[in-house]
């Protein structure tokens, strides 16, 4: 068995994949790379299928019909044979020397049969076009080089999500949580990190810079544009995540609170993106979407909306609306999409 599985969902990448792959294979035979090529169009799959030739015991090439990139982790995810489960976009790329401490810690878990669920990792954003870089940690957030619980946990900043980028989890835990990531949806990485949340029972965080999180192209998803011409996908995620699970049954308190404040978050980019549409169209979406959580979870409704994050999506007139936009202004600058 593999120690870790790493899935890389790829859709007309044959420009960057390539680099994705190269740092990833710095980890040698304790790594499976399995390469999902979604329905491209250009050479992805030839590369993808090169790979594989070439390190037929660490690279595997799966191809299917276009399914988005949440059919892609799921693919990934279906024929993992690794204890470890990560995800790696097809533009982003990890630190090799941070690889080989990860899987060094892996590796010493298994041999000494501790039970981890989740490892956690720093992320770097790299604005390659503007030469600059933003390093997000846990540092104050986490105990850092050991295990914990949830009840370790200490104040998260602003900038502290638990992100795709920044988590490994075990394997087996994403297949017992049920893990089905939507087709043909945008924004599911949020769902892959929440859902499988409660499963988690043990973790330790690596104050190590692993993932290399590629931002600048026009047409990537978290482009501003982008986002608010796919609001109904971010819109479709944050119900799912209401409906994947009832915080409220979550024994630890701790846990409870950070995916209440994850569904605030989530809550308030719906918003603040339908607010900046600014069509009547939109705005009534904006308020059919807290009237659904009302309705699917009338106590986790009132949390989140007499929390500060819910209570500043309902500002009234224009200028309720001008606070709303410049509050997720300040928020981008912090998080480090500005």
């Amino acid at each position: 068995m593999k120690l870790l599985s790493v899935a890389i969902p790829s859709y007309n990448s044959q420009e960057y994949l390539g680099r994705a792959v190269e740092t990833l294979l710095s980890g040698g035979e304790e790594m499976e790379i399995i390469i999902v090529n979604d329905g491209s169009k250009d050479k992805t799959g030839e590369i993808a299928d090169a790979y594989q030739k070439k390190y037929p015991t660490i690279v595997k090439a799966v191809h299917q019909e276009n399914g988005g990139h949440g059919q892609a982790v799921n693919t990934g995810l279906k024929n993992a044979t690794g204890m470890y489960f990560k995800v790696v976009d097809s533009d982003d790329w990890v630190n090799e020397d941070s690889l080989k401490r990860v899987l060094a810690l892996l590796r010493k878990m298994v041999s000494d049969k501790v039970s981890l669920d989740l490892l956690i990792a720093n992320y770097v954003y790299e604005k390659v076009n503007l030469n600059k870089q933003k390093v997000i940690d846990y540092k104050g957030a986490m105990p850092v080089d050991q295990l914990f619980t949830w009840d370790d946990l200490k104040h998260f900043k602003q900038s502290q999500n638990i992100l795709m980028h920044s988590v490994f989890y075990r394997t087996q835990l994403l297949r017992d949580c049920k893990l089905q990531l939507p087709k043909h949806t945008f924004y599911v990485d949020n769902i892959f990190v929440y859902q499988p949340l409660p499963y988690v029972k043990t973790m330790y965080y690596m104050d190590e810079n692993f993932y290399r999180y590629f931002i600048g192209r026009e047409d990537q998803s978290v482009n501003e544009k982008v986002i608010m011409s796919r609001i109904d996908q971010q819109i479709r995620v944050t119900k799912l995540m209401i409906e994947s699970t009832d915080v409220f049954s979550i024994s630890s308190k701790k846990l409870r609170n950070y995916m209440l404040k994850y569904l605030s978050v989530m809550m308030m980019v719906c918003s603040v993106y339908l607010v900046k549409i600014g069509t009547k169209e939109s705005l009534h979406e904006k308020k059919k979407l807290w009237n659904y959580l009302r309705k699917e979870n009338p106590k986790m409704y009132r949390k989140i909306r007499h929390s500060v994050l819910g209570h500043s999506m309902h500002l009234p007139g224009h200028m309720g609306h001008a606070i709303i936009r410049m509050g997720y202004r300040i928020s981008q600058k912090v998080i480090g999409f500005g």
